[in-house]
């Protein structure tokens, strides 16, 4: 089986549920508040550990009730908690506002994600050896996420990053990074290209295929995922499905995605996470919303039809 680290933010998501957002110096009252474990990099290695394969996280908590709350949700959806350690800092934390349309906004405190640097990740450089994935985002220091990047290209292992929340890459990054996963906005911010357009999608990507990237998925939301390289762009439509919160749908198709890459040829990896994402957005909160395998093999979607 092959094993996988992700290197990434451990979030504890405090979620309000309500008809819309308040605007500057507008008050509103929310239907729901519930506190789910999070951060991006928590979630994704939740979703593969969920998936079943072989997965270690790499990552900092506080000393505090949030953090073992946190590490203990992680261990029990399978995921190797042994080499995360506790920072100086609070745990991070993630404030979600969900929408009754199913958009969220979500502000984050970093806390202990950004005491994640170069001196921790030598520290378990070991099980970075030992994996064949890396994966990583960007809500731990970005200058960690280059070096990480770059260690586990000098020991021969496959690496993905999902670049969120989107920060513009240096071509060390860039050029460590064998599969780049970002969506419709994070891809505007890499490239400067604007985005509301298939059009302006398309040439974003070649924009950063330009700058080296070897293989690029940008997620659509509803409307699917865009799969791209040198060679050739596939288009994965999505399945029709009601949303109720789409807070983890990026994190849930990559998991899904690392789940079956290798095992099946990319195209088909990419309709399987779409299978997951599908359904993780049809649940509340983050780690709480991710299938199984079970769920996944027994979804019977409908995909959506191309406007």
């Amino acid at each position: 089986m092959k094993k996988v680290v992700v290197v990434g933010s451990i979030n504890m998501d405090l979620v309000t549920v309500c008809e819309r957002a308040p605007k500057g110096g507008e008050t509103l009252f929310g239907h729901e508040f519930f506190q789910v474990p999070g951060g991006k990099g928590a979630n994704q290695a939740v979703a593969i550990g969920k998936l079943g394969t072989k997965i270690t996280m790499l990552g900092k908590v506080g000393k505090d009730s949030f953090g073992k709350e946190l590490i203990n949700s992680m261990k029990t959806n399978g995921v190797d908690i042994t080499h995360i350690e506790e920072g100086e800092k609070s745990t991070g934390i993630a404030k979600i506002i969900v929408e009754e349309n199913g958009q969220n906004r979500i502000l984050v405190v970093s806390g202990a994600n950004s005491e994640v640097d170069k001196e921790y990740i030598d520290r378990h450089l070991d099980v970075i050896k030992e994996c064949d994935i890396l994966v990583t985002q960007l809500e731990v220091p970005i200058e960690t996420v280059g070096y990480a990047l770059k260690k586990a290209k000098e020991f021969g292992k496959k690496t993905i990053l999902n670049p969120a929340p989107a920060k513009k890459l240096d071509d060390e990054i860039i050029k460590n990074s064998d599969l780049i996963i970002p969506n419709e906005s994070e891809l505007e911010v890499l490239t400067e290209i604007e985005t509301e357009t298939e059009d302006g999608i398309k040439r974003a990507s070649k924009k950063l295929l330009d700058m080296g990237v070897k293989n690029l998925i940008v997620t659509l939301g509803s409307k699917g995922s865009l799969h791209l390289n040198k060679e050739n762009s596939e288009y994965h439509f999505a399945y029709k499905v009601k949303a109720i919160d789409t807070t983890a749908a990026g994190d849930s198709f990559i998991g899904g995605l690392v789940r079956k890459l290798d095992e099946e040829n990319i195209s088909e990896a990419i309709e399987f996470a779409t299978k997951v994402s599908a359904i993780a957005v049809t649940k509340k909160g983050a780690q709480t919303s991710i299938p199984t395998m079970e769920e996944v093999e027994n979804f019977k979607g409908v995909k959506n039809e191309k406007e």
